[in-house]
């Protein structure tokens, strides 16, 4: 279910951040033990090992995905609004190397939020996320237009990145949401297989473990709970287990 690469200049420059990121120092040097990890990450590969075919939905709308169809041995790690309230997950990233994907909308990741673009210089992927007290779904074309839009626009006056996926509030969308993002430029929504609460990983279908492609949402919790440091840990101890590693979500999609 991938989609065609952008060759956006701008596009090019936020893979060659990313390019910063993958290449990895040896073992002895990257502090996983500090993180809480027995092992250091296993390498990912630097591009897929079999590129997805250019795809679209029905009609040529974007695609709706949770998981990625391959067979390299990588899971996604996707981040909402809420990172910033952990400081140190910035050197977590830094330190393991670690790629990852961030949905965020316009007004979080404003002036002032250092934590998101620092992020961005290490290589995290900057992506839309559109917010509303109500979900997108069965709002006019016009109203959800203007919110993708409106966001991407926001986004790439901020980090002078075209964000091209797009997570929707609630998991909420419909055809006329599809057909917005498509004219807001977004090649494909993604949702997730995993998500990271509470009481654990959750899976919400499919084989209660991690697979091949799998798309995984760490969710900022709550503010008296464990950092977002120490809940990512719990899933890279939990993708190393099942030998897996993690991919960069943007190399696929």
């Amino acid at each position: 279910m991938g989609c065609a690469q952008s060759v956006d200049p701008i596009e090019r420059l936020g893979k060659k951040a990313a390019q910063r990121v993958r290449p990895r120092r040896p073992a002895h040097d990257r502090g996983y033990r500090r993180w809480g990890l027995a092992e250091p990450l296993a390498r990912s590969p630097l591009h897929p090992a079999r590129p997805l075919a250019a795809h679209r939905g029905a009609h040529g709308l974007p695609p709706v995905v949770d998981r990625v169809p391959t067979r390299d041995r990588v899971v996604f790690l996707t981040y909402d609004d809420g990172a910033e309230r952990d400081p140190r997950f910035v050197d977590m990233v830094r330190e393991l190397r670690l790629p990852v994907t961030l949905f965020l909308t316009a007004g979080v990741a404003g002036p002032g939020r250092d934590h998101f673009t620092r992020l961005r210089t290490l290589g995290a992927g900057i992506q839309n996320r559109i917010t509303g007290h109500r979900a997108p779904a069965g709002l006019p074309y016009a109203v959800q237009r203007a919110a993708i839009c409106g966001q991407r626009d926001g986004l790439r006056s901020r980090f002078g990145v075209r964000p091209r996926l797009l997570r929707p509030p609630h998991s909420s969308y419909d055809p006329t949401t599809l057909r917005a993002a498509a004219d807001c430029g977004i090649t494909a929504i993604v949702l997730w297989r995993a998500a990271l609460t509470p009481a654990g990983l959750t899976y919400l279908h499919g084989p209660h473990h991690l697979r091949p492609g799998d798309i995984v949402l760490v969710a900022p919790g709550e503010p008296s709970g464990p950092p977002l440091r120490e809940r990512t840990v719990r899933v890279l101890r939990r993708t190393q287990e099942q030998g897996l590693t993690v991919g960069r979500l943007e190399d696929y999609l």
